[in-house]
């Protein structure tokens, strides 16, 4: 499987931006190894171009005739290999390498049919969504219900400005764009993915949280709407109190604690199901991570910004860089094993074991690209510097092709995260 060409680039001026990301996907294209005819490009801006994104979608489009398929949207900060751009103007596109049989651009002018519908099964799905769209959650579980894994993966576009997403096909998938020209305005767009029928491409996918427990796991015995007023059968407020140890006695160091609190919530049957990824002292993917909006004396109950159900369960938690960093390591770990052979060539030890300044993507290490979605609140100002976050990335997943964006909610299962990386590669089966 060959390897994706990438470029990105920052700025002032789009223009020089775009030239500057063609000059780079040009000579990827020139070199062994990469593919030299993509079909579907994948395109991240940052808001500060997001005003321009009909403008750009069209340049790009016609500098490179033969993509005929074009998927992205916009983020507050985009991602690529080893680097992020966060506050600036900057761009990054991805040139993938697919059979046109095999994937399907979606968007609300072409939605994506149901797997039994017979017209294109799919199997995963790239997901790109605005966040003023009404139920946004519960379409994005419908979305993950059309696809044969029931797996989707990708972000909430974020924004200073408009949120745009970009979703155009000329191969005749997407129609009725009408004065759109594949620039859109709030819904859900993205590709579908077809299983590959010759078994040789596979998508990996994996979810890293950021933040870490700091109580015991409780079961959620009663609530109303939004607001938990039972924990293992005692007043939520209270066992919320007793886990923290503040007390209302003193409001001003409790309130100060509660404010750096978050809960995770998970469903039992999620739990089984994702057990293998747990880790002790870390939230495995099971959990939803939400915000506490505010405390219920009088009903000695906790508002959340999610609608529980009785039987969920529910811990309490905190946003924690260095959870966050072994976290996001164990996860690249993981796909490198499952990857990589346990015998290797001498080639293809010297590809795989490079010094990280001095290797370059390598068809050795089985991943044509990958795809990097993160929090808005996450990046080099969580982890302490700039493109520290894409740093260990690249450091434990190895030097890859890579676009992706910084995200108001991140999408993987059929859920919506928050505080949390998705880590989605496109990979040489064995």
């Amino acid at each position: 499987m060959k390897l994706f060409p990438y470029g990105h680039a920052t700025h002032p001026q789009w223009q020089m931006a775009a030239g500057l990301v063609l000059a780079q996907l040009r000579a990827h294209m020139t070199l062994p190894g990469y593919a030299r005819a993509p079909t579907l490009a994948l395109l991240y801006i940052t808001d500060h171009y997001a005003v321009h994104a009909q403008d750009i979608l069209d340049h790009l489009s016609a500098e490179l005739p033969d993509i005929t398929d074009w998927s992205g949207t916009v983020g507050v900060g985009i991602a690529s290999n080893n680097v992020e751009y966060f506050d600036e103007p900057a761009l990054a596109v991805m040139l993938c390498e697919l059979p046109h049989d095999q994937y399907r651009v979606f968007s609300g002018v072409s939605p994506l049919p149901p797997a039994a519908s017979g017209r294109f099964k799919a199997h995963t799905a790239l997901v790109h969504a605005d966040a003023g769209t009404p139920d946004v959650a519960e379409l994005i579980d419908e979305m993950a219900q059309r696809t044969e894994s029931g797996y989707v993966f990708g972000g909430l576009a974020s924004s200073r400005s408009s949120t745009v997403q970009f979703a155009f096909s000329g191969h005749g998938n997407v129609k009725g764009h009408g004065a759109a020209g594949g620039v859109f305005n709030g819904g859900l767009s993205g590709v579908a993915f077809a299983r590959d029928p010759s078994g040789g491409m596979v998508l990996m996918s994996r979810v890293t949280q950021g933040c870490q427990p700091v109580s015991a796991s409780h079961d959620i015995t009663a609530c109303e709407s939004n607001v938990v007023t039972g924990l293992d059968g005692q007043p939520a407020l209270d066992v919320m109190l007793e886990d923290l140890k503040v007390s209302l006695d003193q409001p001003r160091a409790a309130l100060a604690r509660v404010r750096t609190t978050l809960v995770g919530l998970s469903r039992p049957e999620d739990s089984l199901h994702d057990a293998r990824s747990r880790r002790a002292g870390q939230f495995g993917a099971e959990v939803v991570v939400r915000h506490v909006i505010g405390l219920d004396p009088a009903r000695k109950g906790i508002a959340i910004a999610e609608v529980p159900h009785v039987g969920m369960k529910l811990a309490f938690c905190e946003r924690n860089a260095q959870a966050a960093r072994a976290d996001l390591i164990r996860v690249c770990a993981e796909i490198r094993e499952e990857l990589e052979p346990e015998e290797v060539t001498l080639d293809v030890a010297s590809a795989l074991s490079g010094a990280p300044v001095d290797a370059a993507p390598h068809p050795a290490r089985r991943i044509a690209g990958a795809i990097y979605v993160s929090c808005s609140g996450r990046g080099g100002p969580h982890f302490g510097a700039p493109s520290a976050e894409l740093q260990i990335v690249r450091r434990a997943l190895g030097d890859v092709p890579l676009v992706g964006f910084f995200a108001g909610g991140e999408i993987a299962r059929h859920h919506l995260y928050g505080y949390t990386g998705v880590l989605t590669v496109f990979a040489a089966a064995d």
